[in-house]
Parts: structure tokens; C-alpha cells; sequence
């Protein structure tokens, strides 16, 4: 469970800002506020302010802890994203931190990258609420806790400068940090500028193994696609025959029999079986992202989404955020952390609040075009507040400085450079 995360100097973060997931309102809880932070985390801000950086930057501290070692050869350096408005930031290090609970137990780990290796890197935790250094890294000095094995002072020797200690601890098997990176490798990430395919069979093959075609099935029939039912259908062995032909391969080559799945739809003459290509890109994209949700919360693990809203209505929105913030759902812990540009999701739909005060955070950039993250309880919101209306009307700020003129301008410009290009 993440309690927060802090980065300074990515992309547009220049000074450190920290996302707080610990729960303010007792109120707003569906339930005793018993748990440690809150289920779901919603970024609201203009176009170009900075909420999809902030998701870039937990994005990209997962995957340097899960590819670092991978990725890295030796003295190629660490590719990052430095904010590049600052010449003296291309030169200072940037740096990721998050605060874990895992099992009960409290974690740190942190880095610090600059272009050419990890300049520091360290990991504790809090068994008993005291501190307990695991490991402390400063470029090629290494410390230990009293704690730590033995073994673990062997893994330094075999670190390139380039690259996490976490992650080749982890593959060294040193179980004092498997929670940890183990938390990380969990991570479910979604982009819409990354919309997968559809129709590929391995997402079929996926849902036959986790059990997930009556869930998703149900999540498709309750958003009014149209759909009935679905089933798992596998090649047969014709369609098999013709594909290995195709392929061309080694004598004997078999490939391996594809699945994939079809969506029920009553039609006039009767039910017609469809493909997830021949969907809605709605449809495509919320069987997608309820994939990530069902396996999210089957895991008790983090799913974090970059504009969560995009090509879904509102009120399918808000019933995927319900999933993880109703208790009743969401029964291991699960977490949800998006953007969104859809003011709709700060207030109510169908009667019932979908975000809790303190899920709420807003982007906006300074005069030095750098990102400033700030929660909605900075402004001390009242239970009953119409935060969409406030919002919108630019009490919290966050919103965009829209110049009517420069609209004009513009479209008069246009106006007359479609005038002469229309001239003989």
C-alpha cells in the first residue's frame, strides 16, 4: 500500500513535490477510517500543467527498479528526464522516493539518478515504528543496518554504478527487500496513448487463466453495451492448418493454438457473435481497463491510469472508482491513482460522491512553467461543497487562464490565410 511518494527534478517537477495518500476525513469513509491511506488518488489540472508528469514519475521509478538491470549496460549511463527549463537542473540529480506499508510494516526506498549513474539509494523500515536501515547507498559506499545479512554485502560488489542495488538484491534473493521490489514489479500501469490492439490473443488467454470472462463480462453488460454474454472460443483445427501453412515454419512446427473471445449481441433475425475488434472503442477500452482493474484488486496491488476519463461516459468512470473505494469491493487493499480532466467525477453522479475529499489533488504550473502538486484540503473543503462548481468556477485553481482574444486572433488569422489561398 503506498502512503506517499515524492520526486524532484522530472520533466516538469523541478522542486520536490509529494503525493500524500494518508486519509483527513473520517467522514467521508464508507466505513471506520481504520486504514492507513486512502484507496484511490484522482489528479485534476489544465492541459499541459503537469498531472500526467507526476504519473510519468511513479512510472518511471517502477520501471527503473524492475529493468535497471536489464536495461543498463555498463557505463552507458541512466536515461532520465531532467526539467529542462533550468539549465543548473540538467545537471542535478533527480529523485524518487515512496513510502510503503507492506504486511504492517513500514518501508522507504528512495534513488537518486543523474545521467550517468545512481548516486544514492537507500531502503528502511519501521518494524516496531523505529527506524531500521536495510541498506544506504551514496555512489559506490555502501552502509548497512544491524539487521541486514551478511550476504547483502556481497551484492554491492556485483552492482554496476548504473544501475539499482534493489534490483539485483532482489534477484540475488535477499528476502529483506523482496516486499518491496516485490510491490513494485505489481505496479499495473495504463496510458491511452498506449491503447493495446484489441483482439490479441493473449488477452483471451489471460482471461481464461484468472478466472476473469464473468466479471468482465458482467462490467461489460452493466455499462449498456449491448452485450449478453461472451464465451472463449479456440481456433479450430482447419483455421490451425491454414495459419501453420502461412507461417512457414521449421518442419514440424506447430504453433500454439490461438484463443479468442466473442461478445453475444441481440440483433433483429437474432444473437450475433462479435470480436472485441468489432466493438466500440468505448467498449474496447473498458474491457481493457477492467482487465487491469479485476487483476488490480484480485492482487491487493497499485493500478495507476493517465487520463482514466478518455472515450469513457462519466458514470462509467465513476463505477470503476467505486470498485476500489467501497470497502465491500475492494477487500485487499487495493489502490487506484489517476488523472482525469473530467470535472464531473469532483462532485456527484447518481446521487453519490465519487471522490473523498482528500483523493483529490490538483497540477498547476508556476511562473518558471514548474509543476505544483496541491491537495484539495488545503482550501479546508466543507462535506456538502459543490467542489465541481468551485472548481470550475477557479476557487481551487488548477484550471486554465483562456484568452479570448488570442481565440479571436487565431481564428481570424485562419480566416485570412483561407481568403488568399482561395485567390486565382
Amino acid at each position: 500500500m503506498l502512503l506517499s511518494f515524492r520526486v524532484t527534478n522530472h520533466r516538469s517537477l523541478r522542486d520536490e513535490q509529494q503525493l500524500l495518500l494518508t486519509p483527513s476525513y473520517e467522514a467521508d469513509s464508507r466505513s471506520p477510517l481504520t486504514a492507513e491511506a486512502v484507496p484511490v488518488i484522482g489528479l485534476f489540472g489544465p492541459n499541459a500543467s503537469g498531472k500526467s508528469n507526476v504519473i510519468d514519475a511513479l512510472v518511471y521509478m517502477r520501471n527503473l527498479v524492475r529493468g535497471s538491470l536489464r536495461e543498463s549496460e555498463p557505463g552507458a549511463g541512466i536515461k532520465r528526464h531532467p526539467f529542462a527549463l533550468d539549465s543548473a537542473a540538467l545537471e542535478e540529480p533527480s529523485t524518487y522516493v515512496v513510502d510503503l506499508l507492506i504486511e504492517g510494516v513500514r518501508y522507504t526506498y528512495g534513488f537518486a539518478v543523474d545521467d550517468a549513474q545512481v548516486v544514492e539509494e537507500w531502503m528502511f523500515s519501521y518494524p516496531l515504528k523505529k527506524k531500521r536501515v536495510i541498506f544506504h547507498r551514496c555512489l559506490d559506499d555502501y552502509s548497512y543496518g544491524d539487521h541486514s545479512p551478511s550476504s547483502m554485502r556481497q551484492v554491492a560488489a556485483i552492482t554496476e554504478t548504473n544501475v539499482l542495488f534493489l534490483s539485483i538484491a532482489a534477484r540475488s534473493r535477499q528476502e529483506e527487500i523482496r516486499p518491496v521490489y516485490d510491490w513494485f514489479t505489481e505496479i499495473l500501469t495504463r496510458n491511452p496513448r498506449h491503447f493495446r490492439p484489441p483482439g490479441r490473443p493473449f488477452t483471451a488467454e489471460s482471461l481464461d487463466r484468472l478466472g476473469l470472462l464473468e466479471r468482465i463480462t458482467t462490467l461489460l453488460q452493466a455499462a449498456d453495451t449491448g452485450i449478453e454474454s461472451a464465451e472463449i472460443v479456440e481456433e479450430t483445427d482447419a483455421e490451425l492448418a491454414e495459419r501453420s501453412m502461412r507461417l512457414k515454419g521449421p518442419d514440424g512446427y506447430t504453433p500454439e493454438r490461438r484463443k479468442d473471445i466473442f461478445f453475444k449481441h441481440k440483433g433483429e433475425g437474432g444473437t450475433f457473435a462479435l470480436s472485441l475488434r468489432d466493438q466500440s472503442l468505448g467498449t474496447q477500452i473498458l474491457y481493457e481497463i477492467g482487465f487491469d482493474v479485476f487483476r488490480t484488486l484480485n492482487r491487493g496491488s497499485t493500478l495507476v491510469v493517465d487520463e482514466l476519463d478518455s472515450s469513457l461516459h462519466p458514470y462509467l468512470t465513476a463505477q470503476l472508482i467505486k470498485l476500489f473505494s467501497d470497502p465491500a469491493l475492494n477487500t485487499r487493499g487495493a489502490q487506484l491513482i489517476f488523472s482525469s480532466h473530467d470535472a464531473t467525477l469532483l462532485g456527484r453522479i447518481q446521487g453519490e460522491e465519487v471522490l473523498r475529499r482528500d483523493a483529490i489533488w490538483f497540477t498547476e504550473k508556476n511562473e518558471h512553467g514548474a509543476t505544483e502538486l496541491f491537495p484539495l484540503t488545503d482550501f479546508k473543503p466543507r462535506l456538502d461543497e459543490n467542489r465541481e462548481r468551485r472548481y470550475l468556477a477557479g476557487r481551487y485553481g488548477a484550471v486554465p487562464i483562456v484568452s479570448d482574444n488570442l481565440f479571436a486572433a487565431a481564428l481570424t488569422t485562419r480566416r485570412e490565410a483561407d481568403d488568399v489561398s482561395s485567390e486565382p
